[in-house]
């Protein structure tokens, strides 16, 4: 491929200097301590924490440029303590002749706790500058002494406009592809899209494609040779998926997958999360979907959904993609085949009625508050019966009130769990509304 420079795309484009860097503008406000180090005014040893691709390596690149000092890089897949010595110890002997050295350390969290404490005396004693690089979180995975003698910042996925300005400027760029290539617009919103937010694996794909299409078109002719949404499919093996995260296809799609739950067909359901998946949608948003649906159209009908549910959004969280594809799968596949139940909703829904409607008397004197002076006077909590006294744990008395006595809002089905709970909610309702039935 003709261009500027050799090397990987993604290596030539890396940033030189902190006006190049596109997101985490949250942590390079100004004053901050990250662009206080990337502009040579900082002395703090850093963990970076955050997903591929967001721009880790390239900040501990400029921290040592700016420093003017050596720039020595380990990965924790490859090095041992016996590396690690060395490093501190040629470091050390740099120091001394007056020149500091930013020890660069990718995944981190990799390393074993006897390599971990073998740079605690090094980075207390700013032998070495320490930028650790890490995909998970270091409050779980880096021991507490060197992580108290660092400071953690959080990198977050760059944005869909963040990825398009890098592939723009890579396609432009003299170090990049240096305008031998056009690039069509939905080939450029597909590698978007298939970045997830890593601009490196966007650089990657694009640089395949344009090797395809500088291949097809680069002899033929004197125009440009443009990328077009082929030779992108071509370079990452993976069909474009017609998709729109802000149109129709995005409410299409996600009205479809809730449907295809609530109507109980298993492999519907898992067929439009794949699209969204493969998409690039944010699992966030299906996570909160799930969530949602358990209560809405699955309830009580199966009381566990609404916890995979939130389990399958913990997962999302703190594991992240392409993983949490996984517990998302899950939790589809169990409310789709869950028992469905829309009393839950109903129940809310009749309740706020009245509510809205102006039914909302008074609280009974018996269960209003008796922890202040005076409410014994006023008949406040006096006369209400503790249900943990009587043996069956149950008594009459009356809660709602007076307006609403006997009123009904939940109505349970006779699906799954509510058939168990629909006997059992008759017996209770007999119970307690004996106080009023009374009267």
């Amino acid at each position: 491929m003709r261009s500027a420079t050799s090397g990987p795309l993604a290596v030539r484009m890396r940033p030189r200097s902190l006006d190049e860097i596109v997101g985490q503008q949250h942590l390079l406000a100004a004053g901050s301590p990250l662009r206080r180090l990337i502009e040579g005014s900082g002395a703090a040893s850093v963990m970076l924490y955050g997903p591929p691709g967001t721009g880790k390596t390239t900040m501990a690149s400029l921290i040592s440029t700016a420093t003017g000092g050596r720039f020595e890089a380990l990965s924790a897949l490859s090095s041992g303590v016996k590396e690690v010595r060395s490093v501190i110890e040629v470091a050390r002997r740099a120091l001394i002749d007056g020149r500091q050295t930013v020890l660069f350390i990718d995944e981190v969290h990799r390393f074993s706790k006897t390599q971990q404490d073998a740079l605690l005396d090094a980075v207390e004693n700013r032998i070495v500058l320490l930028v650790a690089a890490t995909t998970e979180n270091p409050s779980f995975s880096v021991v507490s002494p060197l992580l108290s003698r660092s400071l953690v910042l959080q990198l977050q996925p760059l944005s869909d406009d963040d990825i398009r300005e890098v592939l723009t400027r890579a396609v432009h760029d003299e170090r990049g592809l240096a305008g031998t290539v056009e690039i069509a617009d939905e080939a450029l919103d597909h590698i978007v899209a298939l970045s997830g937010g890593d601009a490196r694996r966007g650089l990657t794909a694009l640089e395949v494609a344009a090797g395809a299409a500088l291949g097809r078109d680069g002899d033929t002719g004197t125009a440009i040779p443009t990328i077009g949404l082929a030779d992108v499919e071509s370079a990452v093996n993976r069909a474009a998926v017609r998709y729109d995260r802000d149109g129709d296809q995005h409410y299409d799609v996600i009205s479809a997958f809730i449907k295809s739950i609530r109507g109980s067909d298993v492999d519907a359901a898992v067929h439009y999360l794949a699209r969204m998946i493969t998409a690039g949608e944010d699992p966030r948003f299906i996570a909160r979907r799930l969530m949602i649906h358990a209560s809405e159209d699955v309830g009580m009908a199966d009381p566990t959904a609404i916890g995979v549910a939130v389990a399958a959004a913990q997962v999302v969280a703190l594991v992240g993609m392409p993983e949490a594809k996984l517990a998302l799968t899950q939790a589809t596949i169990h409310l789709a085949s869950a028992p469905k139940s829309g009393a839950v909703v109903s129940a809310i829904g009749a309740a706020m009625a009245d509510v809205a409607a102006g039914k909302a008397g008074q609280v009974p004197p018996h269960l209003r508050d008796g922890h202040y002076p005076g409410a014994a006077a006023l008949g406040n909590a006096q006369g209400y019966r503790y249900p943990h006294d009587d043996p069956d744990g149950v008594v009459a008395q009356q809660y709602p009130p007076d307006e609403l006595v006997g009123t009904d809002y939940y109505e349970p089905t006779d699906h799954g769990h509510e058939r168990e709970i629909s006997a059992r909610l008759g017996r209770l309702r007999s119970i307690v509304r004996r106080a009023t039935t009374r009267r």
